[in-house]
């Protein structure tokens, strides 16, 4: 039996199943006699109790994961609501339930009562307050270990969903494929499995009664379909395919060391998007020319303070060593919309995709602003730098910007501590930012285009939405000609242009991409590779004749074949 769904990570996956989230058990709604409430309760906060246990102890060993010790953090900080604990023990007591109905209503309610806020990001957080519900549940039923750490064979993880929090608690080196029926293209679970290297699809509609823990599991991640129960001849046939993909995989290494150069001799810079400073340690690895993007609000996520001007400035000055003079290009604080982070105190927002996010958020916290830029400002004393702001809309922010980073310079100067001189740019990921480019470019020396988001407000298209993604692409007639705006306002203001979006990941789009004009690209590590091998095997002559023709499309569908039609 094969069941498709939509590749969101590339490669094949053998392994035996295993069911996140998921329990065998129904519950009782039965009112249980009132000698047992009691116990149910004391059941109840036991449980609490072993869950918390468990999630501080695997948030422990993420110290050095940035980007995923926060959203265990989430999680804690729910189960540390005494509101909540009362409200389950007060259900428990007066409407006689059990200890795994009281917690499933009490968290269902509080996730439907984010979801009718009728706001995407916060529907998301309602998922994953409903999978903290189900785990609670597991727990109540002495079944909270689901087997992970445990973990020896190779395993295909099968769940509704997968929150960031839930895959920083995964053992990667046992995970060999994730399996999810709900997600989205451009998801922060979609990209983490894309960064780790796992084969991953979502959308795929299994039956979770028919396919029971340890069943043999193939993921053919190259075709978007999940093999269950693989016959002899279906095992064969993907082994071979296994085998292929592994020696492709090898062979990339051949351009590790290789300039991204085409055929014909145009080269481009080829930097890799990163989250922390263990990514920046496998720059090298890949043959990255530098960091075109970092993504600092990562550092805020393991906290529950606030990390200080020292501790920032330590942070990037590690990083400047470790890239040994490379490019090493930091996106300030992009907080906001679906990032909670613990050690700052976010105000709940109707639209919050539309609210406080990004250079927003910190012009309207500069104290906040203004330690990030003494830090970096310190340590480009050691290493070049170039600085970018996210959501950067207008040049009036542009103004407020450099008048803190004006005032950042003069009290350095004033404190004796000196800083260094940074390139300047934007993260251009709204069609307000095109549009007012022109008035922006004489005070950047950069910029980049950030393609999730700009086709996310383009579009009007909430990017986890997988239904919404396969409708409003970012490879689309209209995105490509905002892209081609941004390039060519770019150009003849004599400004670099690069793209740090998911479509530059994808070797596919880079003979469209670098057609359309870009200076450089900023992809994921564990994609650099086949980007690169696919720059260097093509013509940069035959690449500007596909970009002139793409740009001619006006319907999806055209443009889509003209891109998979081309051959080197």
């Amino acid at each position: 039996m094969s069941i498709t769904g939509i590749i969101v990570s590339s490669g094949i996956a053998f392994g035996q199943a295993l069911h996140l989230n998921h329990t065998e058990n129904h519950l009782d709604y039965r009112p249980i006699p009132l000698s047992r409430i009691p116990q149910q309760q004391s059941k109840f906060v036991k449980a609490l109790q072993a869950l918390q246990q468990q999630l501080s102890h695997s948030q422990a060993k993420l110290e050095s994961e940035c980007e995923n010790f926060q959203l265990i953090e989430a999680d804690l900080l729910l189960l540390q609501d005494e509101e909540l604990h009362d409200q389950v023990k007060e259900a428990i007591r007066t409407l006689q339930l059990s200890a795994s109905v009281a917690v499933e209503r009490i968290f269902a309610h509080q996730a439907n009562e984010l979801e009718s806020l009728d706001d995407p990001y916060l529907a998301n957080r309602a998922q994953d307050v409903r999978c903290l519900g189900q785990r609670l549940v597991a727990a109540i039923n002495g079944r909270l270990d689901q087997g992970l750490e445990k973990l020896t064979a190779p395993t295909i993880l099968l769940a509704q969903d997968l929150t960031p929090a839930e895959f920083a608690l995964l053992p990667k080196e046992h995970i060999s494929g994730i399996v999810l029926k709900t997600g989205g293209l451009t998801s922060h679970t979609a990209i983490l499995a894309k960064a780790a290297g796992i084969p991953a699809i979502l959308s795929c509609q299994f039956d979770a009664e028919f396919i029971p823990n340890g069943t043999p599991l193939v993921l053919d991640a190259l075709n978007g379909e999940l093999c269950v129960n693989p016959n002899p001849e279906q095992q064969a046939r993907l082994t071979v395919t296994l085998h292929h993909e592994q020696a492709r995989r090898a062979a990339l290494q051949a351009y590790r060391d290789v300039p991204a150069k085409t055929l014909d001799g145009h080269q481009i810079g080829l930097l890799a998007n990163v989250g922390n400073l263990n990514d920046i340690t496998h720059v090298s690895d890949v043959g990255a020319d530098g960091i075109g993007l970092f993504r600092t609000e990562f550092m805020l996520m393991n906290v529950s303070t606030l990390p200080d001007e020292k501790a920032q400035y330590s942070l990037y000055c590690e990083a400047l060593h470790a890239l040994g003079g490379k490019t090493f290009t930091i996106r300030t604080l992009d907080i906001g919309a679906d990032k909670e982070l613990p050690c700052l105190c976010q105000e709940i927002e109707d639209n919050p995709a539309l609210g406080l996010r990004g250079v927003r958020y910190t012009l309207a916290h500069p104290e906040l602003f203004k330690t990030q830029i003494r830090a970096i400002l310190r340590a480009a004393n050691h290493g070049p730098i170039r600085l970018m702001f996210p959501m950067v809309n207008q040049v009036e922010e542009l103004d407020q910007i450099f008048q803190l980073i004006a005032e950042c310079q003069d009290a350095l100067e004033e404190e004796e501590k000196g800083y260094g001189e940074l390139s300047y740019g934007i993260v251009v990921e709204t069609p307000a930012a095109v549009l007012n480019l022109t008035s922006m470019l004489p005070r950047l020396d950069f910029v980049s285009i950030g393609t999730n988001d700009l086709t996310q407000y383009a579009m009007a298209a909430d990017r986890t939405n997988p239904q919404l993604t396969r409708d409003y692409p970012s490879l689309s007639p209209a995105i490509l000609t905002l892209i081609k705006m941004t390039i060519s306002q770019a150009k003849q203001a004599g400004v670099k242009v690069s793209l740090c979006g998911e479509l530059g990941s994808s070797p596919m789009m880079i003979p469209l991409l670098l057609g359309m004009g870009l200076d450089e690209l900023s992809v994921n590590l564990n994609s650099l590779l086949e980007v690169k091998a696919a720059i260097c095997q093509g013509h940069f002559e035959q690449f500007s004749e596909l970009a002139h023709t793409a740009l001619q499309q006006d319907r999806i569908s055209s443009l889509q074949q003209c891109i998979t039609s081309y051959k080197y």
